[in-house]
């Protein structure tokens, strides 16, 4: 495989590329779909190929093959420099690079078991298990149950003298209860309803515990069908690990993308509010209590990595201190722009697609002294909301409505009676600003989304977000319409 991407380089190279990186993928999958008893669906897969990126008179070029061989190394090559000299006579600005040394080493997501090699009917079964626990609580009309597993084996090489191997691993899965009454429909999932997912080897999902969540989750999604509507107003909301992980993804995340802000995500996934002039003014996003990170070293993140899909080294990089907005997730081409270097947020989704600024694990770092039972405790009239719904927000990421599968009732400290069908609704610096109680680490829990969608052609990206509970004030609830 060295030759090979060597080749593909000194082809470039000859060809007039003044930079050329090559990734050289394959990439294995395995998921197994179960409902109400019966397994849907079984499926496994693999892709391999290479992907070839260069820049020629200031424009970038991208060529790929799934075929692996010296004649393929050139063609794939010599066609990246062709697009790449095509591109730069409707160029407006010359890319230029940071200087980030040579990226050199290996890097392999720690598994105590590997999930590949478990046996499929060890895996099935323990789906079937939380299913059938589920399945068995009266009131149930039927039930969900998934697994899934992804590996991918990267070399990257450039022409500045990086060559890099990695074997990233990630798994996840989820278990779905639904009750329905008429036209009334509930449901509950664990460990929130995307999964869990991890960077990690099977041992994650056997310390889920999926079969023991499965009877309470079930019975709560019946006792839902009859619990009151969540009420209307302003509220002070406590947010669950489970809904806020989301929030930090769709309210933090995708805005401190550097594309966006930019305008290449423009036609597809929207921009940002978060111009770069808010950078220099010390933009207040959030109150004292927010600090959020860009942490692609974080434990079991599925943005974690040894080097992002430029040969940058992973980092942590501040995005809100003190909720003072302080920086992006960006590239080495957009870094330079406002006089910085990349954050090694660049990752392609497989090797025939191009690298874009994606989110790596983006962390709301737990605060010492109070406890999410101590957050609860401390409120004395409020909503405490888990497991998203439904979310909603515009292309520049501000205005945001999310429902939740499930809302307690906070009266003198203590969580009481269930209400259904909870959703609240903000402006996102509004909404960060209103925080005035985050979690200590007893609360803070890594979790992540496998179908982060951005780019066109589209990508889907594998990210992290690790996040304590959080409380909120004056947020206005009941918005929706059921």
């Amino acid at each position: 495989m060295r030759d090979l991407t060597q080749r593909a380089l000194d082809t470039a190279s000859a060809k007039g590329a003044s930079y050329a990186d090559v990734r050289l993928v394959r990439r294995l999958e395995e998921s197994i779909a179960i409902k109400t008893g019966r397994v849907e669906g079984v499926a496994s897969g693999e892709t391999e190929g290479f992907g070839v990126r260069v820049l020629v008179d200031g424009a970038w070029g991208f060529a790929s093959s799934h075929i692996l061989t010296a004649p393929e190394a050139d063609r794939v090559a010599a066609e990246a420099v062709r697009i790449a000299r095509a591109s730069a006579t409707a160029l407006r600005h010359q890319t230029r690079l940071d200087d980030r040394p040579p990226a050199n080493g290996t890097f392999e997501t720690p598994c105590v078991e590997d999930p590949f090699e478990v046996p499929l009917e060890t895996k099935i079964a323990d789906l079937l298990a939380a299913d059938q626990a589920a399945a068995a609580v009266p009131g149930i009309a039927y039930t969900e149950s998934s697994y899934a597993a992804q590996r991918e084996w990267k070399t990257f090489a450039a022409t500045d003298g990086s060559l890099t191997e990695q074997v990233i691993t990630h798994v996840g899965s989820a278990i779905e209860a639904n009750a329905v009454d008429g036209d009334e429909h509930q449901r509950r999932s664990y460990p929130d309803s995307g999964g869990g997912w991890q960077a990690a080897g099977y041992e994650y999902i056997r310390g889920l515990g999926l079969a023991e969540r499965a009877e309470p989750l079930a019975a709560q999604a019946v006792e839902l069908l009859t619990a009151p509507q969540c009420p209307s107003g302003r509220f002070t909301i406590v947010l669950d690990p489970s809904q806020l992980y989301l929030q930090v993804h769709e309210s933090c995340g995708h805005p401190t993308e550097l594309d966006r802000v930019f305008g290449t995500e423009a036609s597809y996934a929207g921009t940002s509010f978060l111009t770069t002039d808010k950078l220099d003014e010390g933009f207040r996003y959030g109150s004292d209590l927010i600090d959020i990170v860009a942490d692609a070293t974080a434990p079991g993140g599925m943005g974690t990595f040894g080097w992002d899909d430029e040969g940058v080294a992973a980092q942590a990089v501040p995005l809100i201190r003190n909720g003072i907005f302080v920086g992006y997730l960006s590239s080495r081409e957009t870094a330079p722009r406002i006089g910085r270097q990349s954050g090694g947020a660049m990752r392609a989704d497989g090797w025939n697609r191009i690298p874009l600024i994606r989110m790596t694990n983006i962390n709301l770092l737990p605060k010492p002294g109070m406890s999410l039972d101590d957050i609860v405790a401390d409120t004395d009239d409020g909503l405490y909301l888990a497991s998203n719904r439904s979310w909603s927000i515009d292309d520049r990421r501000l205005n945001f409505q999310f429902a939740t599968e499930v809302a307690y009732e906070i009266k003198g400290g203590k969580k009481g009676r269930l209400f259904k069908n909870p959703t609240y609704t903000g402006i996102t610096y509004e909404f960060w600003r209103s925080c005035d109680a985050v979690g200590d680490e007893s609360s803070y829990v890594m979790l992540g989304t496998p179908n982060c969608g951005k780019g066109e052609p589209g990508q889907t990206g594998h990210v992290g977000h690790a996040v304590p509970g959080a409380r909120f004030r004056d947020v206005q609830v009941g918005v929706g319409k059921w």
